[in-house]
């Protein structure tokens, strides 16, 4: 049985459009591509103040909670890294009224190829959890 977004909407109440309406796909690769571009202001735009980053492998490996450590995390980034390609494979959308969670396969190319497994959870437009995984084996489509 499939349920139209319309009825799924309706179904919910009426406030729970608004949500839908707000939490979409490119809110995700907006964020990989201030990654790429190196641009830390336009990255902290994007996150709650008691956000977290769990960034798995690399030099950059460990827990970080709220906005100043996430920030050291993406300096470091920037200035080690410069300008990056961006390229977002498999974007895989769940979404209800609470929230949103986004899984990708992102490879991020300059001196070196970085294929990163990511995922990012987001209430009321901004994340609030990511979960960044160094990934040597991930396909890129």
């Amino acid at each position: 049985m499939s349920v139209k977004p319309a009825a799924l909407a309706l179904a919910l109440g009426a406030a729970a459009a608004p949500a839908f309406a707000m939490m979409t796909a490119p809110d995700a690769q907006m964020h990989f591509k201030a990654v790429a571009s190196g641009d830390v202001a336009a990255i902290m735009r994007q996150y709650a103040p008691d956000a977290t980053l769990v960034w798995i492998g690399g030099p950059l490996d460990g827990s970080y909670s709220g906005t100043k450590a996430i920030q050291a995390v993406w300096d470091k980034f920037a200035q080690a890294g410069g300008k990056l390609g961006e390229k977002a494979t498999d974007i895989v959308i769940g979404s209800n009224p609470k929230g949103m969670t986004v899984t990708a396969n992102v490879e991020f190319s300059g001196k070196k190829t970085l294929p990163v497994r990511y995922t990012l959870a987001y209430r009321n437009g901004k994340i609030v959890d990511e979960i960044w995984q160094v990934a040597p084996n991930i396909a890129m489509n």
